[in-house]
């Protein structure tokens, strides 16, 4: 009997991250309330995350929902945010760095694992560096394991690939 499998990973689209940049620089240079101040966002790094800049920290947070929103429109998560950083306020201009969250560490994976093995015992789950392979004689049954970690509510991001 053939064995059918997939990936579970937590990766982000940087297409669509280029998209929702490109359009949050867009609405912040248009939206009157931002006019004479230093609301901006950039890159951070290689492109691993955001840096918001604005006035004080009600600009900074009026940013970081302008992303949320065109995260939405263009069907990403905003889980790939990681707003755990503070902002800094200095010299009338206040910063947040805000990386991406890409990866699923041991922790993470075994919660998808748990959650596998109790809800379909005829899966098999293996964690893989980064990736948990779900492995199946049955295609049916990898469709209801992706309807099931789908309609999980995990903190992070959850995407499929590798479907064999």
């Amino acid at each position: 009997m053939a064995q059918f499998s997939f990936d579970i990973v937590s990766e982000y689209d940087k297409a669509e991250m280029n998209n929702v940049f490109a359009q949050v620089e867009r609405e912040i240079g248009n939206r009157y309330d931002f006019k004479g101040t230093p609301a901006g966002i950039e890159w951070l790094g290689d492109k691993k995350g955001l840096k918001i800049i604005g006035a004080g920290d009600w600009q900074v947070e009026a940013v970081i929902d302008i992303v949320r929103k065109k995260l939405a429109a263009r069907d990403q998560s905003s889980k790939v945010l990681d707003l755990s950083k503070s902002i800094n306020e200095s010299n009338m201009k206040a910063t947040q760095e805000v990386p991406f969250i890409e990866g699923l560490d041991q922790e993470k994976a075994k919660k998808i694992t748990k959650l596998l093995r109790d809800k379909f015992p005829k899966v098999k789950t293996q964690i893989q560096g980064e990736a948990v392979r779900v492995t199946s004689g049955s295609k049916d049954d990898l469709q209801a394991v992706m309807q099931t970690v789908r309609a999980q509510d995990f903190d992070f991001v959850t995407n499929f690939i590798n479907y064999r």
